[in-house]
């Protein structure tokens, strides 16, 4: 499996999100529900999706939520960070999405599609002192799971272009285009000239084609 960034800040970016959720939640009082979608919308969550170094070994996680809230609601947070001494549901919870997030290279957007905050909260008491591992290969069923349709069907039908008319505009065959569609054929296996050519008529980029 491509993993999103190298394994060497895997760890800041835990870090990171963990302090972020905790701040956000419980020194900010913002729900978890509408932390998971300011964070989902902002720049920020694409900023760590890509392991952007300003962001996994530069800002704290009071600083990420500055920065998700000045951009997604145009005011700033005042509370002060609570000082406990012990790791919150919510610092575990970001801790937890970091990893998976890594470990599977989806979208932060994508993950909170197929779980919830409420998903998470479940999955707290009897994940949180097992391996990270474990809950990874949880939320990675149930991520596709909800995603049962391929990218390449995803795209297409958000696009408005059906199989035929993707034949014809690419040059890929119908029947190829079918088979992607239906799990029958790998198209991460597809040669580079196929993907590009459907690519360029669904106005996406290969790699939005590709299965995880």
């Amino acid at each position: 499996m491509t993993h999103a960034y190298q394994e060497m800040h895997l760890s800041n970016a835990q870090a990171l999100l963990g302090d972020a959720f905790d701040y956000a939640i419980n020194a900010c009082s913002i729900s978890g529900n509408d932390f998971v979608k300011l964070f989902s919308v902002s720049s920020v969550s694409k900023r760590i999706e890509n392991g952007e170094p300003a962001y996994l070994a530069g800002k704290s996680g009071i600083e990420v939520v500055e920065d998700i809230l000045v951009e997604t609601t145009g005011k700033a947070p005042t509370a002060k960070p609570q000082v406990t001494f012990s790791r919150s549901r919510e610092y575990w919870i970001g801790w937890a999405i970091a990893y998976y997030q890594w470990f599977s290279g989806r979208k932060f957007s994508d993950i909170f599609k197929a779980l919830s905050f409420e998903d998470l909260l479940q999955m707290y008491a009897p994940l949180h002192e097992a391996d990270i591992s474990k809950f990874a290969d949880i939320a990675d069923a149930k991520v596709r799971a909800y995603f049962t349709d391929t990218n390449l069907k995803r795209i297409r039908t958000t696009y408005g272009c059906t199989q035929a008319e993707l034949a014809k505009r690419s040059g890929v065959s119908l029947r190829s285009i079918q088979m992607y569609e239906q799990h029958n054929k790998d198209i991460n296996k597809a040669s580079a000239e196929t993907v590009l050519s459907l690519a360029k008529v669904l106005g996406c980029t290969m790699e939005d084609l590709l299965e995880k």
